[in-house]
């Protein structure tokens, strides 16, 4: 009797052994659990932290580009950081599975963007090159521009030079009232006939060859005398009456020349003017004082 009633109380001890061990068992459990579970809950909040980031680096990096086709896949990168986001928000901090598969993706995601990164920061690099590039590329065509400024001014003086040299130049001119013997006139209104001498000057540089001097004779008021309306010749983009037409022969050396008006007109006292044209240039001028 004694030895069942011993067993029966082994038998409780152990029983109540069992259940405290049970019972610490399942509180260990209970903690572990609320721990991995508070553990998830932070990873989650991480994640989507970390999300929530990328999203905004996409926006900030679409700001830096200017090529399109980069501009549209960068768009489709953060459509899908995006997508990846709102799934995650939709996960139990409990689905542990879930939350490693979206942490993969998030480590995916971060493996592309620093592609970008570099691509765009080698194309803004290869911009930045090329501006330089075309920064002196521009600067050695304002270079030449001014270059090319400068000779044609420089080739146009001298063209000008050169067509000023080789002008002809009427020098040494006199004008002779003459009357009917071919004498000195003593005055003006006796006179029958201008003579008019002067000298073209030796010039090799100008062109040989027939040459058309114009003389005009202006008298006191500054009207010309001439023998016909019609007797013009072309200078400075307009016609000019002229007196006397005289061909010569250039051959580039010092050559005198003596042209004569015939007087049919009355002519008073006072100050004339003799010009010399050829070649379109007036290539001497002379005032005279006949009594």
């Amino acid at each position: 009797m004694a030895n069942k009633k011993n067993a029966l109380v082994i038998m409780v001890i152990a029983l109540l052994v069992l259940l405290v061990g049970v019972t610490i068992l399942l509180f260990t459990e209970k903690k572990t659990n609320s721990e991995l579970v508070q553990e998830f809950q932070l990873e989650k909040e991480d994640l989507e932290n970390e999300y929530t980031r990328f999203a905004q680096q996409y926006d900030e990096l679409k700001l830096t580009v200017s090529n399109d086709s980069l501009a549209y896949l960068l768009e489709q990168e953060q459509l899908k950081t995006q997508r990846l986001l709102e799934e995650l928000r939709t996960v139990k901090s409990s689905n542990a599975s879930e939350i490693r598969r979206l942490k993969k993706e998030l480590a995916t995601l971060r493996k592309v963007m620093i592609g970008y990164i570099n691509q765009i920061d080698s194309l803004n690099r290869l911009t930045a090159h090329q501006k330089e590039v075309i920064a002196e590329v521009t600067q050695k065509y304002h270079a030449a521009s001014q270059q090319i400024s400068s000779l044609s001014e420089e080739k146009k003086n001298l063209n000008e030079k050169v067509t000023l040299a080789a002008q002809l130049d009427a020098t040494g001119i006199t004008l002779e009232a003459q009357n009917k013997r071919g004498k000195k006139a003593r005055k003006i209104k006796d006179a029958v006939k201008l003579k008019i001498d002067f000298t073209i000057a030796k010039n090799i540089t100008a062109e040989t060859g027939e040459r058309t001097l114009y003389v005009r004779i202006a008298k006191p008021d500054n009207s010309v005398l001439t023998q016909n309306s019609s007797d013009t010749f072309t200078y400075e983009n307009r016609q000019l009456p002229y007196s006397i037409k005289k061909y010569i022969e250039y051959n580039g050396e010092e050559q005198n020349v003596t042209v004569y008006w015939n007087v049919e007109e009355y002519l008073y006292a006072g100050t004339y003017q003799v010009y010399i044209f050829t070649d379109g240039t007036m290539i001497g001028s002379k005032e005279f004082t006949l009594k």
